[in-house]
């Protein structure tokens, strides 16, 4: 199989239809991805579980998205903007200041968890911004300079699951126990060390899949430490709700 090269930026599929448009590019926050959408039709779409929360402006509000165990189903409207920063995995709960787990699988209004007051002189910024991801990655800039950096052992728990490595071996590696491993995560990822290694692989496993013209999915499997492409295809469907092919082949 040609292509075959690897990625650690998470990818996600956003739109329901191919002539919807959708562009990103690394961001100013350390592997942060600014992204930007115009809905080209009435549709639905489904954000799939990528391991990241994102600071996004859509519907007209100031929004977070938390990260997502499930497929998370979207209503688009033909001309409708967005834009968002998505942040790496375990990076956002720092830097806006709110635990992972308390947002799984939500999407809330940033006044809805921040100080009315802080929340409004916010979202007056990016609203009254002529590019709203260019304004919306400038408040991410400032918040993470002020944030607490990232405990050292997210990053290497993100490292790690990425490789694929059981979570014993990462609790011993990082001198606790697995149930003192479970907690570290919960606020930094929202859910488990296996959930998120699951996660993680499968979006490698998908970014694989799409770097190649004629993917060959056993390829892909085996470079991604699947058992085999059954198993490839039970996560994906298990993760997104849809079949590995409709995933990386949408119909337009």
């Amino acid at each position: 199989m040609g292509g075959l090269g690897d990625s650690s930026m998470p990818q996600r599929w956003n739109c329901a239809r191919l002539d919807d448009v959708y562009r990103e590019r690394p961001a100013r926050v350390p592997g942060g991805v600014l992204w930007n959408s115009v809905s080209a039709v009435d549709g639905d779409a489904l954000i799939i579980p990528d391991g990241c929360m994102d600071l996004m402006w859509y519907d007209g509000a100031l929004q977070i998205a938390g990260p997502d165990s499930v497929p998370y189903p979207i209503r688009l409207c033909a001309g409708t903007e967005s834009a968002g920063l998505r942040f790496a995995p375990g990076a956002a709960p720092s830097v806006l200041g709110i635990p992972a787990h308390e947002l799984l699988d939500q999407r809330v209004r940033l006044d809805d968890v921040w100080p009315a007051a802080e929340a409004r002189r916010a979202a007056e910024r990016i609203a009254d911004a002529p590019d709203h991801g260019t304004a919306l990655e400038a408040l991410a800039v400032e918040l993470t300079s002020r944030a607490e950096p990232t405990d050292p052992l997210v990053s290497a728990l993100v490292t790690e699951a990425r490789a694929g490595r059981p979570v014993a071996d990462m609790a011993q590696r990082a001198g606790l126990s697995q149930r003192q491993l479970l907690r570290r995560c919960l606020p930094a990822f929202g859910y488990g060390p296996k959930t998120l290694a699951r996660i993680l692989r499968a979006q490698r496993a998908l970014a694989l899949a799409r770097s190649a013209q004629r993917p060959a999915f056993a390829d892909v499997a085996a470079a991604t430490g699947y058992a085999d492409q059954a198993h490839l295809s039970r996560e994906i469907r298990a993760l997104t709700g849809q079949s590995l092919r409709a995933v990386v082949q949408p119909e337009p």
